[in-house]
């Protein structure tokens, strides 16, 4: 059987490059020397492994315009790696997760506020490459280095505004997620076609499969927190309710006047056992499936637009995208 094809290779892209794109971010930074601890830490990270799945999304949306400027491009994917990375530091600290990747988290390795030192530089680094474009023509490029970190920033902290908030709605789930996860994505996307001159409107069709798919990103994680055993895991199943988490699946089981008390009655104190129980419960209502098809609308959505744009030789990377978010296991 022919061995399938990871998404760089799916998409023709050289992983290697860019990750020798994002080390160059810290390579050239004079006032930051590589031996340094924050050098090191930086380069640990990014060569910690990962999909780079937004660096990737920056280089298909170039492929939807006239001119792209190599150049540029790869470091505006470099740069959107730099935010997501940074947004992983802080988050394994919000969430207290001592693992990233197979490795001990940032956090664990330096302390919180040496972790928060280098996620910080991080972003700021960001916005010190990034401010080289200050055409008013290239403007679009503060859509990553500022819109995205804020937003960011906001999900995380709607996420930790609401532990163990059984109060919380759909609608605001859906918001947190877009802020959090989907957001960025669908910038990656735009910037890359903007960057190559891509027409206003194929830019914007393109932020919205992004937008689209990353919210199905965000669901299809929240099922796998419920649906993959604790070792695909690496941490028990129902980790996110443990921690306080209210995500879609808990949300959609609370419908369930019978089973809804049980579910309220989780807290930070509650005994494994009891929370065992509960997540038990979850998993076998229907909580899930209606999960499933609310992420599955948005996939729908996404391959619509992918038809509106099939003039574009690279509408094939799209599907490729698709395909990915669709059926990923992991």
């Amino acid at each position: 059987m022919k061995p399938q094809l990871t998404l760089d290779e799916a998409l023709d892209i050289s992983l290697r490059s860019v990750d020798r794109e994002i080390e160059n971010m810290v390579k050239y930074d004079k006032d930051i020397p590589r031996s340094s601890a924050l050098g090191k830490s930086i380069v640990e990270l990014v060569r910690s492994g990962g999909k780079r799945v937004r660096p990737l999304m920056v280089i298909v949306g170039s492929r939807f315009g006239p001119s792209p400027d190599r150049r540029k491009v790869w470091r505006l994917a470099a740069a959107a790696e730099f935010i997501h990375a940074a947004s992983l530091i802080h988050d394994d600290i919000i969430d207290d997760s001592p693992v990233r990747r197979g490795q001990p988290a940032m956090h664990i390795k330096l302390g919180v506020s040496g972790a928060l030192h280098v996620g910080n530089y991080m972003s700021a680094r960001v916005i010190e490459l990034l401010s080289v474009y200050s055409a008013e023509r290239e403007r679009y490029v503060y859509d990553l280095s500022s819109l995205a970190t804020t937003q960011l920033c906001l999900g995380e902290y709607q996420q930790l505004s609401h532990l163990f908030d059984y109060n919380v709605t759909i609608d605001e789930y859906l918001e947190k997620s877009r802020n959090k996860t989907a957001q960025l994505m669908a910038t990656c996307l735009k910037i890359g076609a903007q960057s190559a001159g891509a027409e206003e409107h194929i830019a914007e069709l393109l932020y919205s499969f992004g937008e689209k798919l990353g919210m199905a990103f965000q669901i299809r994680d929240d099922l796998l927190d419920f649906t993959q055993s604790a070792e695909q895991l690496g941490k028990p199943a129902g980790s996110d309710l443990r921690k306080g988490q209210v995500t879609l699946p808990v949300l959609f089981a609370l419908r369930d006047k019978r089973l809804a008390p049980a579910i309220r009655a989780i807290g930070p104190d509650t005994p494994a056992e009891v929370t065992d129980a509960v997540i038990g419960k979850i998993q076998q209502s229907g909580a899930l499936d209606e999960s499933e098809r609310l992420g599955r609308r948005y996939l729908d959505e996404a391959e619509a637009i992918i038809n509106r744009l099939r003039t574009f030789p690279a509408h094939r990377d799209l599907q490729t995208l698709l395909h990915y978010f669709g059926g990923r296991e992991s």
